[in-house]
């Protein structure tokens, strides 16, 4: 029975599992940092737990099943209200007239799902995502509400699908290329153990280094994929593609508020590889502009403040990434029309915070980052810190 709790109950379960396995991760991150049997352990969980992910389609034969991944993204409760809509559909009879309920949702969920796990070397993969641009652009053309609504809610699950496979997927390039020397145990921490467990542990990380890469390539081979970092940039072409089709459809805020809120994301990728950067910065350019006209047209104060905060994490998270990854390989990420443009734009939105705190919690960061990257120069907000200067002095002279 498609939405029955019996169907969304192995979906729940996966969700709930990855969102406490990255819970429990954050504290290992320091630790692994320190002392590198950790860290080796730290690849080892991580692999184990991907495996165990792939499984659950062989445990539960209906996990895969688009029909009931559909029913997951689109009854699931959302905060937003076209997506709210969606929520109230009960057993799935198609008497409600509701959004769910119609083929062209089904259709849209399941190209942008298969869009996101095809491999990009897969000559499928331009049909299956032209496939899905044209049911799209269709339902804009019709200039019609309801599938406006179909538009936005299955970008909106596609993004944050995208959005996680996307962290999940930058965290496994850092962790391969962080603990990819040799087989034998760094020395590191070894002076805190006596030679006695020494020699035992040796021989344990040895077998759980064996047994990672057995799983890890098992789950490669699944997957199709060629591995992490073709899959990382691939996911952040997604993201942008996403986005800008949220944008076109009207709903670009909800992609914002979700970038916003991927921090762990953004501090990965200060370490990530330069093309992947490149490929993350083009993201944040183009939802920092979506999100300055955030609340220009609402009235409600508490829809303010959210979108207030929204930006001030926007800023915080994305910032240190713009200072530090601007400059790609080859050639610079923005045109230099492009950099002048977003350079205003941020200055905008930083003089939007109305309190002065959280102005100068943004420009120390951008600071910190400005100065600790001899390679960049942008984006340059040295008006922007002046004008808070003076503004903070005018303050303290009238107390």
């Amino acid at each position: 029975m498609e939405g029955s709790p019996t169907a969304m109950a192995p979906l729940l379960l996966r969700n709930l599992l990855t969102s406490l396995f990255f819970y429990a991760d954050k504290p290992l991150v320091f630790l692994a940092e320190k002392y590198r049997r950790l860290e080796l352990l730290r690849c080892f969980l991580l692999s184990a737990f991907l495996f165990f992910l792939r499984l659950l389609p062989s445990l539960f034969p209906g996990l895969n099943s688009s029909a009931e991944f559909y029913n997951y993204s689109f009854k699931t409760k959302r905060a937003d209200s076209y997506v709210s809509t969606l929520s109230g559909g009960g057993g799935g009879a198609a008497s409600g007239g509701g959004i769910g309920d119609s083929g062209v949702a089904r259709a849209l969920t399941q190209l942008l799902s298969i869009v996101n796990d095809i491999p990009v070397s897969s000559r499928k993969y331009e049909l299956v995502r032209s496939l899905a641009e044209k049911v799209i652009d269709e339902n804009l053309l019709e200039g019609n509400e309801t599938l406006r609504e179909v538009n936005c809610a299955s970008l909106s699950a596609a993004f944050s699908r995208t959005l996680s496979q996307l962290e999940a997927a930058v965290l496994g390039q850092g962790r391969s290329r962080g603990g990819g020397t040799s087989g034998d145990v760094t020395d590191g921490a070894a002076e805190e153990i006596d030679i006695y467990y020494k020699n035992r542990f040796s021989r344990f990380l040895k077998a759980v280094k064996y047994y990672g890469k057995v799983f890890w390539q098992y789950g490669k081979s699944r997957d199709g994929v060629s591995g992490f970092k073709s899959s990382a940039e691939k996911l952040a072409a997604e993201i942008l593609w996403l986005a800008q089709k949220m944008a076109a459809c009207g709903c670009s805020e909800e992609a914002v508020c979700k970038w916003a809120s991927a921090s762990n994301l953004a501090s990965l990728a200060l370490s990530a590889e330069l093309r992947l950067q490149g490929s993350l910065v083009k993201v944040s350019a183009f939802l920092i502009k979506q999100s300055k006209d955030m609340g220009k047209v609402v009235d409600d104060k508490n829809m303010l403040e959210q979108q207030r905060q929204t930006k001030m994490k926007l800023l915080i998270s994305w910032l240190p990434l713009l200072c530090r990854a601007s400059n790609g390989t080859d050639a610079p990420v923005l045109s230099i029309n492009e950099r002048a443009e977003l350079e205003k734009i941020l200055e905008e939105i930083i003089e939007t915070l109305e309190q002065e705190d959280e102005q100068e919690r943004v420009l120390s960061l951008w600071l910190h980052h400005f100065t600790r990257c001899p390679s960049s120069d942008w984006p340059n907000l040295r008006g922007c810190y002046t004008r808070w200067l003076d503004a903070s002095r005018s303050i303290l002279l009238r107390q």
